[in-house]
């Protein structure tokens, strides 16, 4: 048996303990110092940002299609297994345009789109006021109309990859710390390809190492010395209960404008978020209530109807972006094989997943 140890289990790491466990002869462990989805994961919104992006080429679009096309299929695969329902917006995006020239900029994105199998719409004023009223801002001058997007609950999405790998046979220890890393090299050829876990509640010997502990991943790996930097992002998002839904009830899309996104979830409730909030010159990041506020004040100021709202929930998460070199990261950690880097999404962890997880299962099966 191949012995696979996972650290993190956030929607990346869950995700790659999920797929690695449809393969035959691995023993796998997925280990967390806290709960799943209890760091970044849990704050995200789950806006699966993907045809309407405008990546379209290289690595961050194929990221981004491998995810989309593996999402249609596992999300029915998750709930068959563990018997829990995800709840999945599938409304699409709508978002919500300022500048005259709009259209130009997205009408070659929406041919390539279609020529990839993919819709986007483009909406006049009028198109945007019929189909959501609730949009009430003279500076929107139209909109972009993505029906093949998505948005996820990631914390309920983490939980059932998490059950699902255990059903599959995973060993998932939680509220377990990793206290350090040693590689053993058995004889010179290897160059030290199996590794020693040492942790709070026992010491583990793998063949392959996955380090997606997100923000945690630097002090994992810091002590083995790579080049690999990442610093905390915070983001801060609220929830808010109406008296009705927003618009139709019946066509409840998520609306994104200017980087502030109205996320519909259930009883007409609705999250808005989030705030992007930088470390200081220490490399702290402290949260800034005035900056909630102010993603608020933007989200009412496209929706005044939101303003009718009560929050009910405040949250927070400190999100993994690299410095240096691009987000996401996942490659194997240099001088180190057998170990793999799967962690610096930024914001785009929960669209990334899958496509993440597919990518860490071929290089360990291919090799």
């Amino acid at each position: 048996m191949t012995r696979i140890a996972i650290i993190g289990a956030g929607i990346i790491g869950s995700a790659i303990a999920y797929e690695l466990s449809l393969l035959d002869g691995l023993n796998i462990t997925l280990i967390d110092e806290k709960s799943p989805a209890s760091g970044s994961t849990g704050a995200a919104l789950g806006v699966l940002m993907g045809i309407i992006s405008h990546k379209t080429k290289g690595r961050g679009w194929k990221l981004r299609q491998s995810s989309l096309q593996r999402y249609e299929t596992l999300i029915p695969e998750l709930e068959g297994l563990t018997g829990n329902p995800i709840p999945v917006n599938r409304q699409g995006i709508l978002m919500l345009c300022f500048n005259d020239d709009f259209r130009d900029r997205w009408e070659s994105l929406a041919k390539l789109r279609a020529s990839q199998g993919y819709l986007l719409e483009i909406w006049t004023k009028n198109d945007l006021l019929k189909r959501c009223p609730q949009i009430q801002n003279e500076r929107v001058i139209g909109a972009i109309y993505s029906p093949q997007d998505r948005q996820i609950d990631p914390t309920i999405l983490t939980q059932s990859l998490v059950t699902a790998a255990a059903k599959n046979g995973v060993n998932c220890q939680f509220g377990v710390k990793v206290q350090n890393i040693v590689p053993i090299a058995s004889d010179a050829s290897n160059n030290g390809q199996s590794y020693q876990l040492q942790t709070t509640q026992e010491s583990l010997t793998v063949d392959w190492l996955i380090i997606a502990a997100g923000l945690g991943s630097t002090s994992l790996i810091t002590p083995l010395k790579p080049i690999v930097k990442m610093q905390p992002v915070l983001g801060q998002a609220l929830q808010i209960k109406l008296n009705h839904p927003l618009g139709e009830a019946n066509f409840q899309p998520v609306i994104t404008g200017e980087d502030v996104h109205i996320v519909p979830i259930k009883n007409d409730e609705y999250w808005i978020g989030a705030t992007v909030e930088f470390p200081d010159q220490m490399g702290q990041v402290v949260p800034e209530l005035e900056l909630l506020e102010q993603v608020k004040q933007q989200a009412i100021a496209l929706c005044p109807l939101l303003r009718e709202g009560t929050v009910i929930k405040t949250w927070l998460g400190k999100r993994p972006r690299p410095d240096g070199e691009p987000a996401p990261i996942i490659k194997e950690l240099p001088d180190y094989p057998h170990i793999l880097l799967a962690t610096g999404h930024y914001r785009n962890g929960v669209l990334l997943a899958p496509a993440t997880a597919l990518m860490i299962r071929d290089k360990i099966k291919n090799s």
